[in-house]
C-alpha cells in the first residue's frame, strides 16, 4: 500500500527543473525527511541503458512510436523496481519528469494520438500517480539561452523551437486539465523565489 508522496517535476528542456529538484531535495532532507530522487529516463541499471539509447544524437531515424514506447519501458522498470518499493516504505519520492513528459513530448510534441499515450502510461504506471507536480514553464527561445556551450545536445534537445513550442503547449493543457495536481510556475522568475513558491505548495498540498 502506498504511504509515502510521489512528487515530479516537469518542464521543457532548459526550464531549470533540475536545480528545483536539488533545492526541494536539500530542504527536505535538513527536516528529516526520507527522500529517493530519480530521474527519467533512467533510476535503474536497466532505464538508464535505455536512456543512453533515446537520447544519442546518432539516432536521428528513431520512429515516434519507438520513442514513446522507450520512454514507457524505461518508466515501467522504474515504477517496479524502485518507485512503488519507496512509497510503500513511506518515503518522499521525486522524480524530474514522468509519465506527464510522455503525454507533452511523445503527445503533443510528436503528434501521436492520446489514445495510444494513454495506453502506454496504463502499461508502464498503472493507476499510480503523482500527488503534487510542478510545471516549470518557460517558452523555448528563453530556454534555450540558457543551454551555454558547455556540452553536446542530445538528440531530444537537438530538435527545433516550433517541436518545444507544441510541448509547451501541450504541458500547459495538461495542467489545465488537472489543476488539482499541477502547479505551473513561471521558470523565468529568479530560482529563489521559484523555490518559495514550491515549499509554500508543498506545505498547503501535502501533509509534509
Amino acid at each position: 500500500m502506498k504511504t509515502g508522496y510521489l512528487i515530479t517535476f516537469e518542464g521543457i528542456d532548459f526550464s531549470g527543473k533540475s536545480l528545483q529538484v536539488k533545492k526541494l531535495v536539500h530542504r527536505l532532507e535538513t527536516l528529516g525527511h526520507t527522500v529517493e530522487i530519480f530521474r527519467e529516463p533512467g533510476g535503474t541499471a536497466i532505464s538508464e541503458r535505455i536512456r543512453r539509447i533515446l537520447l544519442d544524437p546518432s539516432h536521428g531515424e528513431m520512429h515516434p512510436l519507438t520513442e514513446l514506447l522507450l520512454y514507457s519501458a524505461a518508466r515501467a522498470q522504474l515504477v517496479q523496481e524502485k518507485i512503488l518499493p519507496d512509497l510503500t516504505e513511506g518515503k518522499i519520492v521525486i522524480c524530474d519528469r514522468f509519465a506527464d513528459s510522455s503525454t507533452a513530448y511523445q503527445g503533443y510534441g510528436r503528434d501521436i494520438p492520446p489514445e495510444m499515450v494513454q495506453k502506454a502510461h496504463s502499461l508502464a504506471i498503472g493507476t499510480l500517480r503523482p500527488d503534487i507536480t510542478f510545471l516549470l514553464d518557460i517558452d523555448p527561445v528563453s530556454a534555450f539561452k540558457r543551454k551555454g556551450k558547455k556540452r553536446e545536445l542530445d538528440r531530444l534537445e537537438s530538435e527545433e523551437i516550433e517541436f518545444y513550442t507544441r510541448v509547451r503547449r501541450g504541458y500547459l493543457e495538461i495542467a489545465k486539465k488537472e489543476k488539482e495536481r499541477f502547479v505551473v510556475l513561471d521558470a523565468s522568475r529568479p530560482p529563489e523565489e521559484i523555490q518559495k513558491k514550491i515549499w509554500a505548495e508543498l506545505k498547503k498540498k501535502l501533509a509534509i
